[in-house]
């Protein structure tokens, strides 16, 4: 990577703004149920999840999940690794799984299949970002921050090589390994 502040994408005010607006949409559709839980998957999404959790207006839990598809590289290998399941019991309860970014579509897949192992109520989807272009499989995003085109993005919880996630907006970058 080199070692320019990666340009701004999406600005920490217009991620707030959507945010806000998610948590609303999320509040109303989850209004009667007493109990949501979020999965956020980590780690990319830790930022995404904690701010989008603060602004709901109903009860929830937090879980986490992490999973691997990028062995150390910007390029995915495709194959969905499991490195730690939710910890508590989501038997019956609405399920939430709350993504950085959907790129191929792959580890959401995987993981809305997982999760639905559990017979959870329900399971819905929130990302912050999607890569529509980069699609390889068919799967719903039903809380979608922002459609980006096919570049590597760093910020607000996104990374390469695990820096640059702590950035407060959404910047573009040009990995070297590709």
């Amino acid at each position: 990577m080199n070692n320019n502040t990666p340009e701004v994408l999406i600005s920490e005010e217009a991620i707030q703004t959507r945010v806000l607006e998610l948590a609303e949409q999320i509040s109303a559709d989850y209004d009667s149920a007493d109990d949501l839980v979020m999965v956020g998957v980590l780690k990319g999404s830790f930022i995404f999840l904690a701010d989008l959790a603060r602004r709901l207006s109903i009860p929830r839990t937090i879980e986490f999940i992490a999973v691997s598809s990028y062995e150390n590289g910007s390029v995915s290998s495709g194959a969905v690794r499991l490195l730690m399941d939710v910890r508590g019991n989501i038997e019956g309860k609405h399920v939430l799984i709350v993504e950085d970014i959907v790129d191929t579509g792959h580890t959401l897949k995987y993981l809305i299949g997982m999760m639905k192992s559990h017979r959870p109520a329900s399971v819905r989807t929130a990302a912050l970002v999607r890569k529509a272009e980069s699609a390889e499989v068919d799967v719903d995003v039903d809380y979608l921050g922002f459609d980006i085109g096919d570049e590597w993005v760093v910020g607000y919880g996104l990374d390469y090589a695990e820096q640059n996630r702590t950035l407060p907006y959404i910047g573009v970058i040009k990995p070297t390994d590709t």
